[in-house]
């Protein structure tokens, strides 16, 4: 670095959490609305290299534990560098902040959330502007193709607003130019293995029609990404044969993910949460989670405070996604994901969505059938899964067909299954271990109880089976 920093900075330090205790400050987060960090070409004459500014307070005049907004605006310049690499670029400012020790980033776009700890604070990293140097050099020594690089970090609420809204702008329109085209019309998809650090085995397949889950990576980002820096973090995959056109499974991102998982992952279906679903990371920006006792799908956005109609917050269904697992009926998705006639397109796609907060109900609006939308039910409607059965019925959405069916085949209605346990600790004891379930729900269609027989040992004794 050719300016001095406090701490250390290399790939040893990917992956390191800051705990709510451990931090100095958070930036961004859930319980900000307002952040978004983006990158934007310029022409050279019009940016400084290696200048960079803080409007707002800077890290010592914030107070410790505290949480404050943020905006990052990094401006490029370079004779090679195009608009299309802008949200690549961008991308690596999560790769770039998390290389720094004791400097937490999670997540994209507007969902940024970092946490500086206490201890790297104590060895001297206490201005937004070490954060920067850092990223200068880092963009600067990565990517040649770059020759200017000018930083902005914003602090100020009052600043940020207006930036925050011309961002999205920004995000909207390069979103919006990958929708015309489809996965058939392409002969290869990107991977991405940014993540890795926080999920080893973890491989984002890009398509046309199948954003990264982080929301930021879109096939031509991926393209563009792959033709600049074919050994980096973004590489092209060939497409191969395709073994199932309904859910989407292909041989060669078959074989590229168990590549790169190391063995782990040997299948993935691109467009169904079950069987072999697209692996989830943690930079998430939804999740689609199953509802048994409807036969139906949730769907809930980070920016979700409240509990879900299962009862269940964001928070801790994430934990459950994330991780580079293919967990059966828990699926990290993105917005524009959402927005693709693909999504979840083998399970029904949105006449099997029977949930989701009103917010995100209305964003998606022009993508959901008319005569399933009103039938989709939100937190206003109802508040817990016997609210959502009846609301389900009473606007007799599609998946109530599924009722029936499963009704008529063998004989019992699937989404009035036996509860045994709901909620709360559940705790068993196996083989000497006491493992305790955190806010469990579990149904049975069955449930079959049966008496422990009292074993008699030689000679009359009575031992209780449920002793041994």
């Amino acid at each position: 670095m050719s300016e001095p920093i406090p701490v250390e900075v290399g790939l040893v330090y990917e992956g390191e959490r800051v705990r709510k205790q451990d931090m100095q400050v958070e930036l961004g987060g859930p319980s900000v609305t307002e952040k978004f960090e983006i990158v934007r070409v310029r022409k050279t004459d019009e940016i400084t290299d290696g200048a960079i500014e803080i409007i707002g307070p800077d890290i010592t005049q914030m107070t410790e534990g505290n949480v404050h907004p943020l905006g990052i605006l990094v401006e490029l310049a370079g004779e090679r560098v195009e608009p299309d690499l802008e949200g690549v670029v961008e991308r690596r400012i999560h790769e770039y902040c998390n290389y720094i020790e004791g400097f937490m980033h999670l997540n994209q776009r507007y969902d940024i959330w970092i946490r500086l700890s206490k201890k790297s604070y104590k060895k001297g990293l206490t201005s937004l502007k070490i954060i920067g140097h850092v990223m200068h050099e880092l963009f600067k020594n990565e990517l040649p193709i770059i020759e200017k690089v000018q930083i902005t970090f914003i602090t100020d609420p009052l600043e940020i607003k207006p930036l925050y809204a011309e961002a999205l702008k920004t995000y909207e329109a390069r979103d919006a130019r990958a929708r015309g085209l489809s996965d058939d019309d392409v002969s290869e998809f990107y991977g991405c293995a940014l993540c890795q650090s926080f999920a080893p085995t973890h491989v984002c397949v890009i398509t046309p029609q199948r954003y990264a889950n982080c929301g930021a990576i879109s096939w031509f980002d991926g393209r563009a990404a792959a033709g600049i820096d074919p050994k980096g973090p973004i590489y092209a995959i060939a497409k191969g044969e395709c073994l199932d056109k309904e859910k989407g499974e292909y041989s060669g991102v078959n074989e590229s993910a168990r590549q790169r998982s190391m063995g782990e992952v040997k299948r993935v279906y691109l467009y169904s949460a079950f069987g072999y679903p697209h692996t989830s990371c943690g930079c998430f920006e939804g999740i689609a989670f199953y509802i048994p006792e409807v036969d139906g799908f949730g769907i809930v956005l980070r920016s979700f405070r409240d509990l879900t109609v299962n009862g269940l917050a964001f928070s801790t269904m994430a934990d459950s996604t994330a991780g580079g697992r293919q967990i059966d009926g828990f699926h990290g998705i993105s917005i524009e994901y959402m927005r693709s006639k693909k999504f979840i397109d083998a399970d029904g796609g949105y006449h099997r969505v029977v949930w989701m907060p009103h917010e995100t109900k209305d964003r998606l609006k022009p993508f959901i059938a008319p005569d399933v939308f009103p039938a989709i039910a939100t937190e206003l409607d109802v508040k817990n899964i016997e609210d959502l059965h009846a609301f389900l019925a009473g606007h007799n959405h599609p998946v109530t067909e599924r009722w029936r069916a499963t009704d008529a085949a063998a004989g019992v209605e699937a989404a009035q299954q036996v509860q045994v346990f709901s909620g709360g600790d559940i705790p068993l004891t196996v083989a000497g271990f006491r493992i305790i379930l955190k806010n469990a729900k579990i149904t049975a269609e069955k449930v079959i109880i049966q008496p422990i027989r009292p074993h008699v040992k030689p000679g009359g004794e009575h031992h209780d089976a449920k002793k041994q």
